[in-house]
């Protein structure tokens, strides 16, 4: 059952169009994660839905009733919808207590018992109830804001990249404990984000827009692995996209004669790769030069990332030189298993490549 409906919704400012139709849907009980570059018009998706912008056009329906209808909206603190910014708008001058009870009767006698429930959730000690938002860390600001956006048993919590700010580290611990609380409290939720592995962790669904248009809705391993679009299959991680043959389920491309997994396509396209299914592993110039089959490049640059690295790869000719017309790979390894600065690899390809129509551009 669709908790959310979003239909035809339009928004543009001056000349800017922001919005240009998006059609979603999420489920009860979901996370659908909206991603895209900046600019794309992720934010203002969000801020239709909460009430606090108006659409051109469009309807917004959640659990039956409409929120929006073009030009018409019920206001944004009738909509029992939670909001989580970037920076969790904190108010500096009221302690934790005050923030988290802040949208909760004064009078209302449950209201202590409420704050320390929500405390619990986010998995906050309540000793810091009594302090200021300062005092605390930009992860423990962003778990109170939450707890904040919860006080009320909103029917839809909303987050606008609200883990951004925080260091690597942080951030996934941060996201993690979200997504327990907002997953114990069975509370469907939309995730704005431009981090495609916070997506991907985060999400039961991801939504990618771009220019204000919808390119591709599916489940998280969907996207990652059957991207519709180059532009999807590189805005969901490093890819590799390569012009190639198709025909009786196989590509014939600059790595050779690789599985595809459409075997009705046929004749020209491009397919995709990610980094980790394509393997390398570092042999001598002997080899190369009593190899008489298999694929062989000559590492150019390796970039040192600690546990995982990335590697680039220029693919050889026949003749062992450099190959100017296949582009440059970029491949992952781990640290322990590195080549070295110019060396020659045996490149071998696992699984099976996603095809593209040729004209697929974006």
């Amino acid at each position: 059952m669709n908790l959310l409906e979003l239909q035809g919704i339009r928004r543009r400012y001056g000349s800017v169009t922001a919005l240009d139709g998006v059609d979603l849907s999420v489920a009860a009980d979901s996370c659908t994660a909206v991603v895209g570059p900046s600019g794309s018009g992720k934010t203002t998706l969000l801020r239709i839905i909460a009430g606090f912008d108006a659409a051109d056009a469009g309807r917004v329906v959640l659990d039956g009733e409409i929120l929006t209808d073009g030009t018409k909206a019920v206001p944004a603190h009738r909509r029992e919808i939670g909001y989580v910014a970037q920076d969790g708008a904190l108010f500096p001058h009221l302690s934790i207590a005050e923030n988290i009870g802040f949208g909760l009767p004064r009078r209302d006698p449950g209201r202590d018992a409420r704050i320390a429930e929500l405390i619990r959730m986010v998995d906050l000690d309540p000793a810091v109830l009594g302090r200021r938002p300062d005092e605390l860390s930009g992860g423990q600001q962003q778990r109170i804001a939450l707890a904040r956006a919860l006080a009320r048993r909103p029917r839809l919590m909303l987050l606008d990249e609200p883990f951004s700010a925080l260091d690597t580290g942080l951030r996934a611990i941060t996201r993690q404990a979200v997504a327990r609380v907002l997953r114990a409290a069975r509370i469907t939720t939309i995730l704005v984000t431009h981090d495609q592995s916070e997506a991907l962790s985060f999400a039961d669904q991801v939504a990618v827009l771009n220019e204000g248009r919808l390119l591709q809705v599916g489940a998280p391993r969907d996207l990652y692995l059957r991207p519709r679009t180059p532009m999807v299959a590189e805005f969901m991680g490093e890819a590799i996209v390569l012009p190639a043959r198709v025909g009786a389920g196989f590509a014939d491309c600059a790595l050779g004669r690789v599985p595809v997994d459409d075997c009705e396509r046929q004749g020209a396209a491009h397919i995709v790769l990610r980094p980790e299914q394509v393997k390398f592993a570092e042999v001598g110039e002997k080899d190369l030069q009593h190899a008489s089959t298999g694929y062989f490049g000559k590492v150019v640059e390796v970039d040192f990332g600690g546990s995982v690295c990335s590697v680039r790869v220029r693919l050889l000719d026949g003749t062992g030189e450099i190959d100017a017309h296949s582009p440059p790979l970029r491949l992952i390894a781990a640290s322990i298993e590195t080549p070295r600065l110019g060396a020659i690899v045996r490149i071998t390809v696992v699984g099976q490549a996603h095809v593209f129509p040729l004209d697929a551009r974006s």
